[in-house]
C-alpha cells in the first residue's frame, strides 16, 4: 500500500517552508505526486478596508499578488531540488471548499496547525476542522513550530475499538508499515473501567506486517484524554500521533470532540487524523 498523491497547503506562514519540506520528505518514501496548493484567507480585505479605501485595498491586492508569485517560485525550486514531482495550483473562491475538493482527489492532506501568533495563518473559520471532517481522506496535521523532519519513524495510535479510530490505522497503514516502532495505546476513562482488548488490533496490525505493542494507560490526574494520549507519545519519544477525529452538532453547527481538538491544539508531532 502507498500514497502516490500528497497535498499540502500552501499560503504565507512563516511555517509553510517546513511543511513543503515535510511533503518533499514523504514523496521520497512513497515516490509520490506532490499538489501544492496556495489557499489564503478571501475575505481579509474585505475586513480590512471599506468601500472608500479603494486605493489602500488596490495596494494590498497587489501584494498578495506579489507573495503568491513567491511562494510559487519557492515551491518550484524546493521540488526540483528535493527531486520531486509537483505541481502548483491556486484555485479561486472558497478555501475550504477548494481543499475538501482537491483534497478528495488526493491519498493524504499535509495542513499546518493554527497559529494564533502569525495572522497569515489564518484561512477561513474551522479550515482545518473542515478538511478533517469532509475530505474523506486522512489529515496530516503538521505543527507550527518544531523540526519535523524524519517523522514517522516512532509512530503512536490512539486506540479505542471506535470507527474513527479503525479508520485511521487503516489510512495510515502506509506509514506503519515503514515505521521502526508502533505503539497502540487506550486510554481508561475510568479506574474500573475495562480497557479495550488489544489483541484484535494487534494482530490486524501483524497480519499488515507492522511490528506492534499495545498498552493501556490510566488518564492523568487533571488531564483530559487528549492530554494523556500526548504525554504517552512524548514519553516513549514518538515523532507522530495516529488518531480518529471525532465531531457531534451543536446546535445546527457540527463542533469537533474535545479529544480531537486537544491533538489539534496542542501537539508538537505531526497528527494523522481521520474521520
Amino acid at each position: 500500500m502507498n500514497w502516490k498523491t500528497i497535498l499540502v497547503h500552501l499560503d504565507n506562514t512563516r511555517a509553510c517552508e517546513s511543511r513543503v519540506q515535510f511533503s518533499f520528505d514523504l514523496a521520497r518514501r512513497f515516490d509520490a505526486h506532490v499538489i501544492g496548493l496556495y489557499l489564503v484567507c478571501q475575505d481579509l480585505a474585505h475586513h480590512l478596508f471599506g468601500p472608500a479605501e479603494r486605493e489602500k485595498r488596490s495596494a494590498y491586492e497587489r501584494e498578495q499578488r506579489v507573495a503568491l508569485e513567491a511562494v510559487h517560485e519557492r515551491f518550484e525550486q524546493a521540488a526540483e531540488q528535493a527531486g520531486v514531482n509537483a505541481e502548483w495550483r491556486a484555485p479561486a473562491g472558497s478555501a475550504t471548499a477548494a481543499a475538501t475538493l482537491h483534497g478528495r482527489h488526493s491519498d493524504v492532506l499535509v495542513l499546518g496547525q493554527d497559529d494564533p501568533g502569525d495572522p497569515a495563518a489564518f484561512v477561513a473559520r474551522g479550515f482545518v476542522e473542515d478538511a478533517v471532517m469532509n475530505a474523506g481522506r486522512p489529515v496530516l496535521v503538521v505543527p507550527r513550530s518544531t523540526d519535523i523532519r524524519g517523522a514517522g519513524e516512532n509512530i503512536v495510535i490512539a486506540w479505542d475499538d471506535s470507527r474513527e479510530a479503525a479508520r485511521a490505522v487503516a489510512d495510515a497503514l502506509p506509514l506503519l508499515q515503514r515505521a521502526r516502532f508502533v505503539e497502540t495505546v487506550t486510554v481508561e476513562r475510568h479506574k474500573d473501567e475495562q480497557a479495550p482488548a488489544g489483541i484484535d488490533i494487534f494482530a490486524y496490525l501483524d497480519r499488515q506486517r507492522v511490528r506492534s505493542s499495545f498498552v493501556s494507560v490510566p488518564r492523568l490526574r487533571g488531564a483530559n484524554t487528549g492530554m494523556t494520549l500526548l504525554d504517552r507519545a512524548n514519553s516513549v519519544h514518538a515523532d507522530m500521533l495516529v488518531a480518529g477525529a471525532y465531531a457531534h452538532w451543536r446546535g445546527l453547527e457540527r463542533v469537533l470532540g474535545g479529544v480531537t481538538r486537544t491533538l489539534l491544539e496542542g501537539s508538537t508531532m505531526p497528527v494523522l487524523l481521520s474521520h
